[in-house]
């Protein structure tokens, strides 16, 4: 009766969380696409793509990507060469070594982590506007106002 939750099949649309790991010593040459939870101890030539909004990535201090990161949530302790983009969260954790560009709607980084290249918050504010510029006026009218 307790343990009535655990032997129910999964509901419709439900899916549970999985783990991949790459291994340390593991090289992968190419892009990855993945779902849920994708750890790296190995080494990534190519883009790392999370798909769906609850994928999560994480590079331990042993693990290198070399390319494009895109995900939604992401721990970073390792070495990354080219841009880091969180859609939700980045962790930069304090063996982080990052070479490329970084864009994160929240972000959280130990003291130790290293980022060179831009970082820039990708917030749900609305882009600001400059005010329309004022229509020309002569140098004599606009004396004639400072007067």
């Amino acid at each position: 009766m307790l343990n009535r939750k655990r032997n129910e099949p999964a509901r419709a649309g439900h899916q549970p969380h999985h783990t991949s790991l790459i291994a340390h010593g593991t090289v992968i040459h190419g892009d990855l696409r993945f779902r849920g939870a994708l750890h790296l101890d190995g080494r990534i030539e190519g883009a790392v793509i999370g798909e769906g909004e609850d994928a999560v990535f994480t590079l331990s201090e042993q693990g290198q990507v070399q390319g494009e990161i895109r995900v939604p949530h992401a721990v970073i302790n390792g070495q990354v060469d080219g841009d880091v983009h969180a859609g939700e969260r980045l962790e930069l954790a304090p063996q982080a070594r990052i070479t490329g560009d970084v864009r994160y709607r929240t972000l959280e980084m130990a003291a130790g982590a290293q980022v060179n290249g831009r970082m820039t918050h990708a917030g749900d504010e609305a882009p600001r506007e400059l005010p329309a510029p004022a229509a020309l006026t002569t140098g004599s009218e606009t004396e004639a106002a400072a007067a």
